[in-house]
């Protein structure tokens, strides 16, 4: 399993691609996004500038896009190339090929999460204390998690042509209504009711929460709970029922 562990990480690092759009992708758009706002500017219902508001949201973007993307689409690619089958027929337990994939996933989405932070200090001023900056790393990098179970269910779910715009519009529509890319507090009413019940939601909430010195919100940390139950029980599920139609 180490060795698998290994060959992962190397294949994650050595794609320059998808580096690009989970460690500085996040990055630039954290940019664009705060450059329109004053560094004095609040985002309505918090006592957060925008761009400390934005920081939170865009690195766990990056976390999101790591461990999302680069999951599903491998996964279900090695499916069909028979990869998964050729590890079946050796010792390698089949959590140890899941752990492989989260431990690849993980590894670059920290890096995006301390460029977001690095650049959000450093060009646009965003001073918290050190306990906060630590905080928000560990929560972010532990809460991505949720998303590399649903990773894997995706890359079981789908086949290697149906997996990237299954995967893109999931991706995409978690990190919008969720209020990634804009505060959910400039949604409609309507709308901001389902945003509470997402884990895009949740999950930058937790972040918003330290930033403000404040304790997470119950609501919040059992809505992230239950979609990891839910998406890593579908994993397991699909996992075993692939391995049986093997």
């Amino acid at each position: 399993m180490t060795s698998l562990i290994k060959l992962e990480l190397a294949r994650a690092l050595r794609n320059r691609k998808f580096l690009f759009f989970s460690v500085l992708y996040p990055s630039i758009l954290f940019l664009i996004f705060s450059s329109s706002s004053g560094s004095d500017e609040r985002v309505d219902g918090t006592s957060l500038t925008v761009a400390t508001y934005l920081m939170v949201s865009m690195a766990s973007f990056g976390a999101l896009t790591a461990v999302l993307m680069g999951n599903s689409e491998r996964i279900a690619k090695e499916r069909e190339s028979g990869w998964v089958r050729q590890l079946r027929l050796t010792s390698l337990p089949g959590r140890g090929y899941v752990l492989a994939k989260t431990a690849g996933a993980a590894v670059v989405s920290l890096p995006s999460i301390v460029v977001v932070f690095a650049v959000a200090g450093a060009i646009k001023h965003v001073r918290l204390d050190a306990w906060q900056w630590l905080a928000l790393t560990g929560v972010i990098w532990a809460g991505s998690l949720v998303f590399a179970a649903l990773g894997v269910a995706i890359g079981y779910l789908a086949s290697g042509d149906a997996v990237r715009p299954i995967t893109m519009i999931i991706y995409f529509g978690l990190s919008i209504l969720g209020g990634l890319w804009m505060p959910s507090t400039t949604f409609p009413q309507w709308l901001q009711d389902i945003a509470e019940w997402l884990p895009t939601h949740a999950y930058a909430a937790l972040g918003r929460a330290i930033e403000q010195s404040q304790a997470p919100s119950a609501q919040d940390i059992a809505v992230l709970a239950a979609y990891f139950v839910v998406f890593a029980g579908g994993a397991a599920w699909l996992y075993r029922k692939d391995t049986l139609k093997a």
